[in-house]
């Protein structure tokens, strides 16, 4: 059995994991332990945590290999796999809910980031189970979302992308709106509103409708698990079956600095 302990968070998602050193090699019980876990809990928290990108890099392959990020801009200089999140490098907080990197053949199976600056208060990250949320919406609507898709590419509206990435990540990549969990079983909604140009058969317009309303009828108190920074924090953020956000309730004057890192899932399967 793994050596770690798992001590849940809050009724329908999110978990704290005792007992293990991300900076250390992780044998493959642990490994398997905290791959099950993961799509258990669907968020993971690591407390107190000391990685070079190196060992983090490391770490973060528990959970899959680590992916290409597609705002390249932004990726540590030395080590392009890690995203750096930080406003003073010219990033807004991502407010808006969302799930990673859906204009890709196989998206992420997990978003992965640790607290290496954290301001005084505020700017949290809230992770919502959308595996409650399918579980929770009418049989009707569930099964109207099983026979849709979106279409996927780079968001809309941003003006700071490279084109070399325009030109590697921009195509149309196609997805089902409700996705079967590789690892769970279970199913769950699956969608990036920005990053959807359009749902099968439905008008851009009404595609952007629909999903905002589905957002806003979804997204509940009680499917909401929001994690208070701490630095050393490891969050890992299971994509097949949440959304997340990033809160922007913090004094600018002060530093936010996350690393992030993405690692591939399986390409979506109703």
């Amino acid at each position: 059995m793994p050596a770690f302990k798992v001590t849940q968070l809050h009724p329908a998602l999110g978990a704290e994991v005792a007992g293990v050193d991300l900076a250390r090699p992780l044998d493959a019980p642990t490994r398997e332990g905290l791959s099950h876990a993961l799509a258990e809990h669907l968020a993971l928290v690591f407390r107190d945590q000391s990685l070079t990108p190196a060992q983090y890099l490391a770490a973060a392959s528990v959970f899959g290999p680590p992916m290409e990020q597609h705002y390249s801009q932004h990726n540590m200089p030395d080590f392009p796999l890690i995203g750096l999140i930080w406003h003073q490098n010219g990033q807004q907080p991502a407010e808006q809910w969302h799930t990673d990197h859906t204009n890709r053949e196989r998206p992420p199976a997990a978003t992965i980031l640790y607290g290496v600056e954290i301001p005084s208060a505020g700017g949290g990250t809230s992770v919502a189970s959308m595996r409650a949320a399918y579980d929770a919406l009418p049989t009707e609507e569930r099964r109207r979302l099983e026979g849709l898709t979106t279409f996927n590419s780079l968001d809309s509206g941003r003006t700071d992308t490279r084109q070399e990435d325009h030109a590697k990540y921009g195509r149309p990549i196609e997805h089902p709106m409700v996705r079967t969990h590789p690892v769970h079983g279970s199913k769950a909604v699956y969608f990036h509103i920005s990053k959807a140009t359009h749902i099968g058969g439905m008008t851009p317009v009404d595609s952007q409708a629909y999903m905002r309303d589905l957002l806003e009828r979804m997204i509940r108190p009680e499917i909401v698990y929001h994690h208070a920074w701490r630095k050393g924090d490891v969050l890992v953020i299971d994509d097949r079956a949440t959304m997340h956000r990033a809160h922007g309730d913090y004094d600018r004057r002060e530093r936010r600095v996350l690393w992030r890192i993405i690692v591939e899932g399986d390409r979506p399967r109703l």
